[in-house]
């Protein structure tokens, strides 16, 4: 059985490193990246079942990466990481078809079981090759 690839993209080494500890214990390959326009890159060149995209970064926010991401893969799973709730944030990310989102926390085990039931129930959001 192939392993699910996911793609993190967040500014914040040390939360990178968290959050793909606890996929790769969870069976996903992981892939990270540290800012928007490495994200982008690293969506077209490896092609991920999924993404994880922090909202608030430096140069390319995660709204405009999830925009530009939206504008050649409907289908691809994008879900938002954030430590602040901000409604206006989230609605737009919502109009951009966001899949969901994932609050920073010291317990992801949550946010990855609904990373697992999306990827797993959810056929039509297989990424588009």
């Amino acid at each position: 059985m192939n392993k699910k690839k996911i793609l993190v993209v967040d500014d914040e080494p040390d939360f990178l490193e968290m959050i793909k500890l606890r996929l790769e214990a969870n069976n996903y390959e992981v892939i990270t990246a540290l800012n928007g326009k490495e994200g982008l890159e690293k969506v077209k060149q490896e092609k991920p079942d999924a993404v994880l995209l922090d909202i608030l970064m430096p140069e390319l926010d995660g709204l405009r990466v999830l925009k530009r991401i939206r504008r050649e893969n409907k289908n691809l799973p994008v879900f938002i990481i954030t430590a602040f709730s901000n409604e206006e944030r989230f609605k737009v990310a919502n109009k951009l078809n966001a899949s969901g989102f994932i609050v920073k926390t010291r317990d992801l085990q949550q946010e990855v079981d609904n990373i697992n039931s999306i990827l797993n129930i959810a056929p039509q959001y297989k990424a588009e090759k």
